[in-house]
């Protein structure tokens, strides 16, 4: 039997919608009334996130704005739409264009996607995360467009003197049967209303699409790849000057006083020096001069809340929170397999870092930065500088990367404070140690699996998670939930939580009773939503007692789960990855395959990679590299729903699997005496040009299902996948995770200053 997915049960293409008063074509679409029923058919009772999961969640409470989601037809025949979500690499701006382009008939190159300031009435519609924008936006983006095109037939059949129905779109411009013709934008204003106007729409035949599953190129990659793409500190906002923060040696210590404040501000291009909450900010005419000026700040600082500490020492808090597993079912002759894994802190800083621009003058504010969450972020900002929210005005920006890092406003919040203290614009930009050593980080944690079995049947499953605590306060997209997740002693924050964590975890195999549980402490880090949340670890550990019991039944590792999966979709994926793969072949001795799948996001994927553990390989050296076990060849199957653009799924899959093998094999924070090690990209090890896998292979399997998410689906099952195959490679289960955790591949760079001196020698290690 296969598990069904979730469903809206209504016509796929007939729905309501607006024509909007405008001086041109201005068009949304109404899900408001939509009413979604799950089914989910399995032999045994289905997990929550089987039934109604986190892309459910976020749809539909985005659905009830979505009208408030516009398309608007320009008069130079253009298309115009200001996406509600963040770009932040993952390709959704593209995505949106050629949806747009799909339903109005239109060339991608002449739609404009830009991305939407924070609009407080969306509500929950402004949030990017989960890997949720294209499954919650796929229909209202169409439904609009397609309002929009159906103004534009009526215009021209009024102007043409014809009927509508007797009309066609292609390429930007309405046709008649006489070959008569009249582009978009001469119809632009004749087609545009007064006022609102309700309208049905029929959708595009999605089997009769010629732009959506055509691969297609970023339509920002030529600013990208030419330098021309702005990101916040490209920005020229006038008088905002780049600005620091001097941070305490301790993780979240807070500034006492500054000794020597007088001093810094007559240092070469030195404007300003403020005390805010989180440090002393510096503001100078570049940030050179402001990373002399941090690095010179004498500050007295009270400790932070995890001084004197250790990793061991938080792992041994966790260990005090874990509750006792459950009892397994048991049978005549049964036995039984089990783990107790560890996952050490792990850094979600991305390539572009932490950053904003803030003018606060006058009882207002205006900020640009890359937020995934800007609604949120006004109400904090306002209420952090003390200004009504009406007069906060928040900007989103296209990011280098997130990982879940920018659901959070911090720097955006700092950005304010500062600007506010100093009364001038500022350009705050985080040096690459605060990234590291006081930015968000994915939590450390231990995860515990026992599994029972008797002959060739599964019994039971139980696995328990236990945590320090993922941060949620950033809430679901609106300043209630945010202020809802920040009730004291974590009340607020634990039902975050546990919902977030039933609704991703699924258990997709044919187990018996399983049960999976969340257990969370500890509220002292700075934690957040890295990377698939709880997936990759949760996975990675139970993947592991999935290949213990194959051992133990003496089944092969893909046969056996192919016996016991229970959703179709993912029963065809692995048998294409393996097929791909060419799973079994004979691999030399110290190497092996490995193999995993995973359920999210709408969709499945199963990964296959090969690693090499042979100790030339292990012990080669590279300047300042972690090396240690490669993986030399990754396959991935990925069944996302129908696919929007393939090029674009096959760039995050590959992505996605870089993230797994840095989980699995090299990137760690180290925390030594209340604070992390790693204070640059040059000592944390994400995987690198010599860890990453010569021979990638991502194969995107068509659909007709809707499309689901894409950004993290893939992260999962490549951690995964590793994990088994190292243990596959070596003949021992890894238990600690990443595997080289335990040595210090690094020498630390000093906290007093709190940033490193700028390298003046990059010439010498060129190549």
């Amino acid at each position: 039997m296969t598990t069904s997915d979730t469903r809206l049960t209504v016509d796929r293409r007939r729905f309501m919608g607006y024509l909007l008063g405008g001086a041109t074509v201005v068009a949304a679409a109404d899900l408001g009334l939509l009413q979604g029923t799950a089914r989910a058919e399995v032999p045994t009772l289905p997990q929550p996130a089987e039934i109604a999961d986190l892309s459910d969640l976020l749809t539909l409470a985005a659905a009830p704005t979505s009208q408030l989601i516009t398309v608007t037809i320009n008069e130079d025949g253009t298309a115009s739409f200001a996406l509600p979500r963040a770009e932040v690499g993952q390709g959704i701006t593209t995505a949106a264009a050629m949806i747009i382009a799909e339903e109005l008939e239109l060339p991608v190159d002449k739609v404009h996607v830009t991305l939407a300031p924070a609009r407080p009435e969306l509500l929950f519609n402004q949030i990017t995360g989960g890997s949720n924008t294209i499954h919650a936006m796929y229909t209202p983006i169409r439904v609009a467009a397609a309002i929009a095109k159906g103004a534009l037939l009526q215009a021209a059949a009024t102007l043409l003197g014809d009927s509508a129905n007797a009309l066609t779109a292609h390429l930007g411009q309405i046709l008649a049967p006489d070959g008569r013709r009249v582009d978009y934008g001469r119809l632009a204003a004749l087609a545009a209303k007064d006022k609102p106007e309700a309208v049905e729409v029929e959708l595009k035949d999605e089997n009769a699409h010629a732009v959506v599953g055509t691969p297609v190129n970023r339509i920002d990659a030529l600013a990208a790849v030419t330098g021309t793409k702005e990101f916040t500190t490209d920005l020229d906002v006038p008088d905002a000057l780049p600005t620091m923060v001097c941070r305490a040696p301790t993780l979240n210590g807070t500034p006492e006083s500054v000794r020597n404040a007088d001093q810094v501000r007559k240092m070469p291009g030195v404007t300003h020096v403020a005390v805010i909450p989180t440090g002393v900010a510096v503001r100078a005419a570049t940030f050179g001069q402001c990373i002399d000026a941090v690095r010179a700040l004498d500050v007295e600082w009270n400790d932070g809340p995890v001084a004197g500490l250790s990793d061991e020492d938080v792992l041994a808090n966790v260990r005090s929170a874990e509750k006792v597993i459950p009892t397994l079912p048991s049978a005549p002759g049964s036995e039984t397999v089990e783990g107790d894994f560890t996952f050490w802190f792990r850094s979600n800083s991305a390539m572009d870092t932490n950053s904003a621009i803030a003018d606060v003058r006058d009882g207002r504010a205006e900020i640009w930065a890359s937020l995934k969450n800007p609604n949120v972020a006004q109400g904090l900002i306002a209420e952090a500088i003390g200004v009504p929210l009406n007069n906060v005005t928040v900007n989103v920006v296209q990011g280098g990367g997130s990982f879940g890092r920018r659901l959070f406003s911090d720097g955006a919040i700092e950005a304010a404070r500062a600007s506010k203290a100093m009364g001038v614009p500022v350009k705050l930009m985080w040096h690459r140690a605060d990234d590291a050593r006081v930015g968000r980080t994915h939590p450390l944690a231990t995860s515990r699996v026992r599994a029972s079995f008797a002959g060739e049947q599964v019994l039971g499953l139980q696995q328990q998670h236990t945590s320090v605590e993922t941060d949620f306060r950033h809430g679901l997209g609106d300043i209630i939930t945010a202020k809802a997740a920040d009730l004291p002693a974590g009340l607020g924050n634990l039902p975050f939580s546990q919902t977030i964590f039933l609704l991703t975890t699924i258990m997709p195999y044919d187990f018996g009773a399983v049960g999976q549980t969340l257990v969370e402490t500890d509220t002292r880090f700075n934690t957040s939503s890295m990377r698939n949340i709880y997936s990759p670890d949760v996975r990675t550990a139970n993947e592991l007692i999935v290949d213990q019991l194959a051992a133990r039944m003496g089944k092969d590792p893909v046969d056996f789960r192919l016996q016991f999966l229970r959703n179709g979709r993912l029963r065809t994926a692995l048998e294409k990855a393996a097929e791909a793969a060419e799973w079994g072949k004979d691999m030399p001795k110290g190497t092996a395959q490995g193999v995993a799948v995973h359920v999210e996001y709408k969709g499945v994927t199963a990964c296959i990679v090969e690693i090499d553990c042979r100790p030339e390989t292990v012990n080669r050296k590279v300047r300042n590299a972690v090396t240690g076990p490669r993986v030399t060849k990754a396959t991935m199957v990925i069944d996302c729903g129908r696919p929007i653009n393939p090029r674009g799924i096959e760039a995050q899959m590959q992505g996605c699997i870089n993230d797994g093998i840095a989980m699995t094999l090299t990137s760690s924070l180290h925390l030594r005496d209340g604070h992390f090690e790693e204070a640059s990209w040059d000592n944390y090890f994400y995987t690198r040009q010599w860890n990453t896998p010569p021979d990638v292979e991502v194969v995107v399997l068509d659909s007709t299902e809707p499309p689901g998410g894409v950004g993290e689906a893939g992260v999962a099952a490549a951690a995964a996948s590793v994990a088994c195959a190292y243990a596959r490679a070596t003949g021992t289960m890894p238990t600690e995770f990443p595997i080289n955790h335990r040595t210090l591949s690094f020498e630390p760079k000093p906290r007093t200053p709190p940033v490193p001196q700028s390298p003046t020698d990059g010439l010498d290690h060129t190549y």
